[in-house]
C-alpha cells in the first residue's frame, strides 16, 4: 500500500467536503505558528534543534493515539518533500488513508528554482496564524500521554 499525492486544492476541496478529513502540518511549531492551512493540525515530522533539524522519535505515536489507523489524513509540510516522508512513515505503521499534499504550504521549486507546484498559500487557500490550543503540538502530545 502506499499513499497518493495530491494538490494543495485537491486538499483544500478534500477538507470542504468530507468531514472526515483531517490535514496534519508536518512542519516544526515555528513554522507552523507562523501560518498554516486553516484548521490544520500540528504534529512536527522534525525539530529544529541547535544541530538542525532532527526526527521527531514522538511522530507515528502522536498521530496513532488521535487517529484510526483508516483515517482520511492529508499530511502537509512547506514543500512536499517532509511530507512525502511522514506519509510513508504512516503507512509504514498501519496507515491506510493517506495522501501527501505535494507543494505544501509554500510551494515546490526545481533545482533552478522554476515553481513545480504552487503551495497552498500562493494558491490563497484558507490560512492561519498561531496556534490554537487543540491543534498545536504541545496539546496533541499532552492527548496523546493519557
Amino acid at each position: 500500500m502506499s499513499y497518493q499525492n495530491i494538490s494543495p486544492s485537491e486538499a483544500s476541496e478534500l477538507l470542504e467536503g468530507d468531514a472526515d478529513a483531517v490535514y496534519i502540518d508536518v512542519r516544526s511549531m515555528p513554522e507552523y505558528e507562523n501560518g498554516h492551512p486553516a484548521g490544520a493540525l500540528n504534529i512536527p515530522v522534525m525539530h529544529h534543534e541547535a544541530m538542525g533539524m532532527v526526527p521527531n522519535p514522538d511522530f507515528v505515536r502522536v498521530v496513532q493515539s488521535h487517529f484510526a489507523p483508516d483515517a482520511k489524513l492529508l499530511i502537509g509540510c512547506q514543500s512536499g518533500a517532509r511530507s512525502a516522508r511522514a506519509a510513508e512513515t504512516l503507512i509504514a505503521a498501519g496507515f491506510t488513508a493517506i495522501a501527501n499534499v505535494a507543494g505544501g504550504f509554500g510551494g515546490a521549486r526545481s533545482p533552478t528554482g522554476e515553481v513545480v507546484e504552487r503551495g497552498w498559500m500562493e494558491l490563497g487557500l484558507p490560512v492561519e496564524y498561531g496556534a490554537e490550543d487543540d491543534k498545536s503540538y504541545p496539546a496533541l502530545v499532552s492527548g496523546a500521554n493519557q
